[in-house]
């Protein structure tokens, strides 16, 4: 069965007739620690403690600062490679500064014209930077091919130098991340990215020793494509989510026929149809289904207990619901 979030009928049985006079009861059932009816509510799909905030924090602040020196070190020491890390730095800033920005921005109170709040602002975000790493990516590797034909004078030590201050920050925003990447989504997220940016940096000091000991001025570009590689493949799963998100596509981590498994499988129910499901944001999943029941099931108990399965089997804390009689 193909994944799709829109338009689902599915019956145990052909005939499904409404009586007349009946007004199928509506429900929408969601967890109060994360959603509210109206404007003026926030939402927060994966909370940062003060503490989670504060680390993302200093390694967003170290990244940034650093980021500025391998640029200017980078144009200075003449190094490609030194210029692709701090471009890969800057991927890496930027994806925990969205993180920190989402955070932020789901305290905000919202005017009661936008009902979900800002949430879809952190997408855009993400889109517009998905764009801009795929441009920087391109850009590198252009420069490389163009330093295969004409290669330049590199300041080996420069480069060694400014190379291995970025390995020493990326060590130490590891460490500071390494307690909770575990136990927090936000958190393991921008570990995975610290852990993407020592490589570049590994990377940089190698091309800078090679060139220093034996004068290989090829190993710059050569490193320079690697690290190219890196922000282009990250960008395209930023690219990926965020564009899924705005197309209000299936969360890929949600199997639409499992669902419909699972709700079939109450008794009582006799089919469902209008089933979507999409992402506000890159975490928080909303679902809207209609659901046919035999006349004994129409209550608010079966709302219960499909929404309860919903939260527990597929984490689904947003659920809007309709009962209709077969």
């Amino acid at each position: 069965m193909s994944k799709t979030c829109q338009n689902h009928d599915h019956h145990h049985d052909d005939d499904h007739h409404p009586p007349h006079g009946d007004s199928p009861p509506h429900d929408h059932v969601h967890d109060d620690h994360h959603h509210g009816h109206h404007g003026g509510h926030s939402h927060l799909s994966l909370a940062l403690s003060a503490r989670h905030f504060k680390v993302l924090q200093w390694v967003f602040g170290l990244t940034f600062l650093y980021l500025i020196v391998e640029v200017v070190g980078g144009i200075a020491s003449g190094s490609l490679a030194l210029l692709a890390d701090g471009f890969h730095m800057f991927a890496d800033s930027a994806a925990i500064g969205l993180s920190l920005f989402a955070a932020w921005l789901s305290h905000r109170p919202a005017p009661a014209h936008r009902t979900f709040g800002y949430q879809r602002v952190e997408i855009l975000t993400a889109f517009v930077n998905a764009l801009l790493l795929v441009a920087m990516g391109l850009f590198i590797l252009w420069e490389s091919y163009d330093r295969f034909q004409q290669p330049e004078p590199i300041k080996a030590n420069l480069m060694m130098v400014v190379a291995f201050g970025g390995l020493i920050v990326n060590i130490i925003s590891a460490k500071l991340l390494h307690a909770d990447h575990q136990h927090n989504l936000n958190i393991k997220g921008a570990y995975l990215h610290v852990l993407g940016d020592l490589l570049g940096s590994i990377g940089a000091v190698l091309a800078g020793a090679l060139i220093w000991a034996f004068g290989w001025s090829w190993a710059d570009p050569v490193i320079s494509c690697g690290i190219a590689l890196l922000i282009i493949f990250s960008a395209y799963g930023l690219l990926r989510d965020s564009v899924n998100v705005l197309l209000e596509g299936c969360p890929s981590h949600i199997d639409i026929a499992e669902i419909e498994a699972e709700i079939l499988g109450f008794e009582g129910v006799s089919a469902i149809h209008n089933l979507h499901v999409w992402n506000i944001n890159m975490q928080q999943a909303l679902l809207t289904a209609h659901i046919e029941v035999k006349p004994e099931a129409y209550s608010g108990e079966t709302l219960n207990r499909v929404q309860h399965a919903l939260k527990e089997k597929f984490g689904l804390t947003h659920v809007t619901l309709q009962l209709e009689v077969a």
